[in-house]
């Protein structure tokens, strides 16, 4: 369906993952907003998939890592960045 924000509603789909992520162009981000304020259908699948992926985020933040994780990363960057 072709909303006067000029993009279809297949168009916002196969963008929402971009659009929540801020990986569009200023005037992409623009023409999904509008369409998103213009259509209720495409809305509710962005409210979903925002609330999914603060959700996830927030698991996320909770996890504690390894102490000994972070020292191995380091050390092996480092060995990276040498040549070895």
């Amino acid at each position: 369906m072709s909303h006067p924000s000029g993009l279809t509603c297949h168009e916002v789909f196969s963008r929402l993952d971009d659009y929540l992520d801020r990986n569009l162009s200023g005037e992409e981000i623009a023409l999904v907003a509008r369409h998103l304020d213009e259509c209720l259908v495409c809305a509710s699948e962005y409210r979903f998939e925002a609330t999914v992926l603060e959700g996830l985020k927030a698991r996320l933040r909770r996890i504690e890592m390894p102490p000994h994780l972070l020292s191995s990363i380091m050390l092996r960057l480092q060995a990276e960045s040498n040549g070895e």
